[in-house]
């Protein structure tokens, strides 16, 4: 299995620029290929990063901003046009259904695959998808409109087994290797235990993403992302526009930071930059100063968790 990895396609706010694209990202976790936000020109980015589109089976939108979706009808128009035939499910509030819906009546188009929606209107931490592998939880935010961030959380898996010790126990069963991967001893037909740990290796690490734009300073979703592997936190503002911060919506670098290390995360990815600020490791600088581990994100880099 492929480690967890989460590829940047578009990391800035608002109006996309020659250099710049807004925010979307793509979160590759147990086999899964998910796409968080589309803002305008994510497959373009999708193409350059040279991820394969019929890949992709989960969207999840955090709101209804344009510089978050704006991409998506493209995207889909696109999976169609390829002769897309695997349905895709899309997690996202109340109103995409009918924006989507729209277009596609007037464009007198009919998917060749279906599109499932998951709406979504809690105000709590919601489990929204499960699968064997994982859960998907939503976060809610603190913005101008209804805004969800997303949780992504790995499942234990079994425990591997110990061949060479394995080899050693005269009794055991190839019947017997489902229980020692279910964590249970082994019992000799003399009676003898055997240890668990003797005849198998621990599974491997659980990781967690946690995805939280757009949203302003919210100390309530730091018992909701405790201790995750990586967090991607907006960042929108430096602290010198605090005050544009609070009135827009936002947080600033070192806002962020403060949420990571309040949150004990292992690190923090910055991103969906103001344009007005060129220089985007003038937000990774500011944000160590609160936290060490953090990085201002970049278009077109995978990250690992």
């Amino acid at each position: 299995m492929k480690k967890s990895s989460l590829t940047i396609l578009g990391c800035h706010s608002s109006i996309p620029t020659k250099k710049f694209n807004p925010t979307s990202q793509i979160l590759e976790m147990k086999g899964n290929y998910f796409l968080i936000d589309c803002g305008e020109g994510t497959q373009v980015q999708l193409r350059k990063a040279k991820i394969k589109l019929n890949k992709i089976t989960d969207i999840f939108i955090s709101h209804l901003h344009g510089d978050h979706y704006f991409g998506l009808i493209g995207l889909l128009s696109t999976f169609h046009l390829l002769g897309r035939e695997k349905s895709i499910n899309i997690y996202a509030p109340r109103g995409l259904k009918e924006i989507i819906n729209i277009h596609f009546k007037w464009s007198y188009t009919r998917l060749k695959y279906s599109i499932k929606y998951v709406e979504l209107i809690s105000n709590k931490l919601e489990k929204i998808m499960e699968n064997k592998n994982l859960e998907v939880f939503s976060i809610p935010l603190k913005h101008r409109i209804y805004t969800n961030g997303f949780l992504f959380k790995e499942k234990l898996s079994k425990r591997k087994l110990n061949i060479e010790e394995i080899k050693k126990v005269p009794d055991i069963q190839i019947f017997n290797y489902k229980d020692l991967k279910l964590g249970q001893d082994f019992k000799t037909n003399d009676g003898k235990i055997i240890s668990n740990n003797q005849l198998t290796f621990d599974p491997p690490k659980i990781l967690s993403y946690a995805y939280c734009s757009d949203t302003s300073f919210h100390l309530p979703i730091v018992e909701q992302i405790k201790s995750v592997d990586l967090l991607y936190h907006e960042s929108t503002f430096l602290k010198i526009e605090e005050n544009r911060a609070i009135h827009t919506g936002h947080s600033t670098a070192d806002q962020a930071a403060y949420i990571a290390k309040k949150a004990k995360v292992k690190k923090l990815l910055l991103g969906h930059y103001s344009n007005r600020f060129p220089n985007i490791k003038s937000f990774e600088e500011e944000a160590k100063k609160v936290f060490f581990n953090a990085e201002a994100s970049e278009a077109l880099k995978t990250y690992y968790l």
